[in-house]
């Protein structure tokens, strides 16, 4: 390992983890990770074989935001882009994401773990919406995805107050998914992540989909929207499999693979 290793992955029966690698900064965020994380986010979407991806950060904490004591002569719109690049490549990843929280997520660190499907956390983590507190404004989609997961009053009381909040309140909150002790997180994620990575992986992108774009669209488009998914589902070899399974007594093999004949000319 060298010091230029700012981000880990590794691959195990589908499931990729990605991790933070700058512990003597708490995994602060600097222009290489930036650009690294993002290149990771979007090698994910495009790889085929994927079927749930971890984001950790190395040694005792998550990650304590961008680092902001890397000078850069760059103009601030540059700086920006790559935080959006990297937010939006997480939101629109099809697999199923899951934040471990082992220390403090604050900031863009923070709203890096809110962007993954499920967040787990240990009873030391510690959350903060710093931003106020550096004389800036939330950032890293922190201002879409917290009103849509505490509603407007909390969400503001978060970012305008900036108040450290422990791993108890975040989860009464719903910002945090599970809390499992230090030496319990990693053994729960692993088990988590292989659970997901079993699972049927059209419909569950589908079902992703569907969710984050729920709160958007009227009844009615959410139902022709589910209608439409759910076609999809029934021409994968899934749902015959699950069937197959249920009257078996046995665990289903999902695949996704395609299962419409080719049309004969």
């Amino acid at each position: 390992m060298t010091p230029e290793q700012v981000l880990l992955t590794e691959d195990r029966d589908g499931v990729r983890t990605l991790t933070l690698n700058r512990p003597d900064r708490k995994n602060a965020i600097n222009p290489q990770l930036w650009e690294e994380l993002a290149d990771a986010l979007r090698a994910a979407a495009r790889d085929t074989e994927l079927r749930t991806l971890v984001i950790t950060g190395a040694a005792r904490a998550f990650c304590s935001g961008a680092d902001i004591g890397t000078a850069e002569d760059i103009h601030p719109r540059h700086k920006l882009r790559r935080l959006s690049e990297v937010a939006l490549a997480l939101h629109e990843l099809t697999v199923p994401t899951v934040a471990k929280v082992n220390g403090v997520a604050v900031g863009a660190g923070w709203n890096l773990a809110l962007g993954c499907d499920f967040v787990v956390a240990t009873p030391e983590s510690r959350f903060c919406q710093i931003f106020s507190k550096r004389g800036l404004s939330v950032d890293l989609g922190g201002s879409w995805l917290l009103p849509k997961l505490v509603g407007l009053q909390q969400a503001k009381r978060l970012v305008l107050l900036a108040d450290m909040i422990d791993a108890e309140e975040a989860r009464s909150l719903g910002l945090v998914t599970w809390i499992k002790a230090a030496d319990e997180i990693d053994a729960f994620v692993d088990d988590l992540a292989a659970r997901l990575a079993a699972g049927p992986p059209v419909a569950l992108a589908q079902s992703k989909a569907l969710l984050n774009d729920g709160a958007a669209v009227t009844l009615r488009e959410a139902l022709a929207n589910e209608a439409r998914a759910q076609q999809g589902n029934f021409a994968t070899a899934d749902s015959t499999e699950a069937y197959a399974a249920f009257a078996q007594k046995r665990e289903a093999a999902f695949t996704g693979r395609w299962a419409v004949p080719p049309r004969s000319e």
